[in-house]
């Protein structure tokens, strides 16, 4: 399972490092959502610095929906579903690749949003490594949920409007958890932000066991 995750992973990194869609497409969407959240805050500093965890991990919600939506177009096309169902790699590898690249290309596009927040929003970085443990792991639950309900809504004729609708409920308490570690974090208060960074990975970790179990039924099924 693991070895066909990382040909998976791998296959779908590649592809994004000869399309650049996340660069040219995601990020730059991205960073016109933030820009537009902070000008509807106007120029008061502490309320932008008050506001910045959860502009932030709105920006990256909305940003994990078109990374789904584009890893699951990528195997739309071609039948390239059909492909996989038939190749004999093992389905659980499969979600556990495709989450995997999503993680990478998401923390990639996290980074280069937080620089600019922090710029922006006078965001300070000394709890840096605390909000960087923080991110991967809200990051690993959102693409968790964003790859089992990909698959659910790859079968439907309205799948980009479907997968919002899947997607964000699900997703409100990684939003939750994550926007309340980054204020406490932000706050440089990481030590009573553990109860929202254990709530994080317990998620994570439940939506990646289902994932790995369920996903081979859902490939079946779309």
């Amino acid at each position: 399972m693991w070895r066909d995750a990382l040909l998976v992973a791998g296959k779908d990194l590649r592809v994004e490092r000869r399309s650049h869609v996340a660069r040219n497409q995601v990020l730059p969407f991205a960073v016109a959502v933030l820009l537009l959240f902070g000008l509807a805050l106007g120029p008061d500093r502490h309320r932008l610095e008050v506001a910045a965890a959860g502009l932030f991990w709105v920006t990256v919600l909305f940003a994990t929906i078109l990374a789904v939506q584009r890893s699951f177009a990528l195997e739309r096309d071609d039948d390239a579903l059909d492909t996989l169902r038939v190749s004999g790699i093992d389905p659980g590898g499969v979600f556990l690749g495709k989450a995997g690249a999503l993680l990478v290309e998401l923390t990639v596009l996290e980074v280069a949003l937080a620089l600019i927040a922090a710029v922006l929003f006078s965001i300070p970085l000394s709890s840096g490594a605390f909000l960087a443990a923080a991110a991967v792991v809200a990051t690993a639950g959102l693409v968790a949920i964003g790859t089992l309900y990909g698959i659910l809504a790859s079968s439907s004729r309205v799948h980009e409007t479907l997968l919002p609708l899947l997607f964000l409920p699900v997703a409100a308490p990684v939003l939750l958890g994550a926007v309340k570690t980054w204020q406490l974090g932000i706050a440089r208060t990481p030590g009573a932000a553990l109860g929202w960074f254990a709530l994080l990975a317990a998620f994570a970790a439940i939506y990646l066991a289902i994932g790995t179990v369920a996903f081979g039924a859902l490939l079946e099924d779309g």
